[in-house]
């Protein structure tokens, strides 16, 4: 029987120059769900996806991935295991084109040799097609066709961010991590980027983990929500449920 879960967090605890960025927060994401953390700037949403995928290192707690305890592995080993993230900026290369952002998150799935890659020959020459078949289906599933040959960095903030979730889809990952991915875009393409989301989720049977500060960019989106205000986890249920949550309320608009 499949376990249910994919990953379970459990009691963290984090600081950051003498700052509880996370106190005690637990909770469990099932496979093939879209679960989000929520809170207002500075909650500690974007310090739990970091523990999450090895750049922090909690001081207590533990992360389980898949029933394997990831709380010590470094980025890449968690990566190698089915993770991948996006960034809070447009973390990509400015100078290189759609096509080769996309390329560069195949990178843990090469094995050639560097001789045989340079040669391109063999099985060096087999594992560039291979990857690259996947890379272009990724960009016809984007719908990134018109921009495949163009410098990422001379495109709209909308485009250049469905190319970071290209670079983390070629990854094939089992859990993807998105850290505010909808910053900085119009409604319009705040909207094109869920329906990505969301297809990602359900064709590609991916587990996504979203973090956000806007409860309505979250609420129609998400299967469920945790939110969290001053490194603490103060609600989680629905979209609707937290937003009729008292304390979840009071972090976002205060108390009359």
């Amino acid at each position: 029987m499949v376990e249910a879960k994919i990953l379970e967090v459990g009691d963290l605890h984090l600081s950051c120059g003498g700052v509880k960025a996370i106190d005690g927060v637990s909770f469990e994401v099932n496979r093939e769900e879209i679960f989000s953390i929520i809170g207002p700037n500075g909650a500690g949403k974007t310090s739990v996806i970091n523990c999450i995928n090895g750049f922090y290192k909690p001081e207590r707690g533990r992360i389980y991935f898949d029933g394997k305890d990831i709380t010590k592995k470094k980025p890449h080993q968690i990566a190698k295991l089915g993770i991948s993230r996006t960034f809070q900026g447009i973390e990509i290369y400015p100078s290189m084109t759609v096509l080769d952002n996309i390329m560069s998150g195949r990178h843990l799935k090469m094995s050639s040799n560097l001789l045989l890659c340079m040669l391109f020959m063999g099985p060096a020459k087999r594992e560039e097609i291979h990857n690259r078949e996947i890379v272009e289906e990724i960009i016809d599933f984007l719908h990134l066709q018109p921009y495949r040959k163009v410098p990422a960095g001379a495109l709209p903030i909308g485009i250049q961010k469905r190319a970071a979730l290209g670079r983390a889809l070629a990854l094939e990952p089992k859990l993807l991590l998105l850290d505010e991915p909808m910053a900085g875009m119009s409604i319009e393409e705040k909207e094109d980027l869920a329906r990505y989301i969301i297809d990602s989720n359900e064709e590609r049977r991916i587990t996504v983990l979203l973090v956000e500060h806007d409860l309505s960019v979250v609420k129609d989106l998400s299967h469920r929500i945790i939110v969290m205000d001053y490194g603490k986890k103060i609600a989680e249920g629905s979209g609707d449920e937290v937003m009729k949550n008292k304390k979840v309320v009071k972090a976002y608009i205060g108390e009359a």
